[in-house]
């Protein structure tokens, strides 16, 4: 790797600066792909860092496709070479709350509408109803161009949401729960391949019929009622999608 990939880390302050020391490492061999980083706790004694320094250097190494991050296995190395597109790696909720930490959402427009006919059957709700409707892209900190964009509709009975406007890193489903006491209990998830239109071409600087993924969330809270639906468009090379299964069933053995 030269020297112009080391640019990919931002330069300054102390969480980049560890970034590129655990690059280095990874890169010289230290850790090799499939070995685990040290925990945060152990990088904390080992540079004298902050926590938070330390999650912004892991952040970073995310980022660039170094690392995959796995609640209750720790860090661990999957490539040797930063990649300029962001991977998400989901194997549960939190992963959600994660991506929207990593990713910053440029809210574009907030406004309500009344669903017409198509939004309500992919809703599944009735025909006139008056939700909140979020546009906006969502990007990486040291990139330029968005990685998606985003579309997001809210249930009628939260459309007073406030703080929808601007950048935001908190999932809008989070700040649902925090102004409405709602609570999340399941996220359907639908992904399709899709070719983009000329207007999504043109907002993600990419020619007209480019591939991409369709990404669809549908935010249920403990009445198995609707409340958020997210959808990202994400155009190739800019995006991959990282999912581990567990085996849940016992293998039995001769004797």
């Amino acid at each position: 790797m030269t020297d112009n990939n080391l640019g990919s880390f931002s330069s300054g302050p102390r969480y980049a600066q560890l970034a590129k020391t655990l690059f280095n490492e990874i890169k010289s061999g230290k850790y090799a792909v499939g070995d685990l980083l040290p925990t945060e706790f152990e990088l904390c004694a080992q540079f004298g860092a902050s926590r938070f320094t330390v999650r912004e250097a892991f952040k970073q190494l995310v980022q660039q496709g170094l690392i995959v991050r796995q609640p209750g296995v720790g860090s661990r190395v999957i490539s040797r070479e930063s990649s300029t597109q962001y991977t998400q790696t989901m194997s549960g909720i939190t992963d959600l709350r994660q991506y929207a930490s990593e990713t910053t959402l440029d809210v574009l427009k907030a406004n309500l509408v009344e669903i017409n006919d198509d939004v309500a059957r992919m809703l599944g709700v009735s025909l006139g109803e008056t939700w909140l409707h979020i546009e906006g892209t969502r990007s990486l900190e040291n990139q330029t161009l968005p990685i998606c964009l985003t579309e997001v509709y809210v249930a009628p009975r939260f459309r007073s949401i406030s703080g929808v406007s601007g950048p935001l890193t908190q999932p809008i489903y989070q700040m649902l729960e925090e102004q409405f006491d709602c609570k999340i209990k399941t996220v359907h998830q639908e992904i399709q391949a899709v070719n983009l239109t000329a207007v999504m071409a043109k907002k993600l600087d990419v020619p007209a019929r480019t591939c991409g993924l369709w990404i669809a969330r549908r935010y249920m809270d403990e009445r198995d009622e609707l409340v958020e639906m997210a959808i990202s468009i994400h155009p190739s090379g800019r995006f991959s999608y990282r999912e581990s299964f567990r085996r849940d069933w016992q293998i039995k053995t001769g004797k």
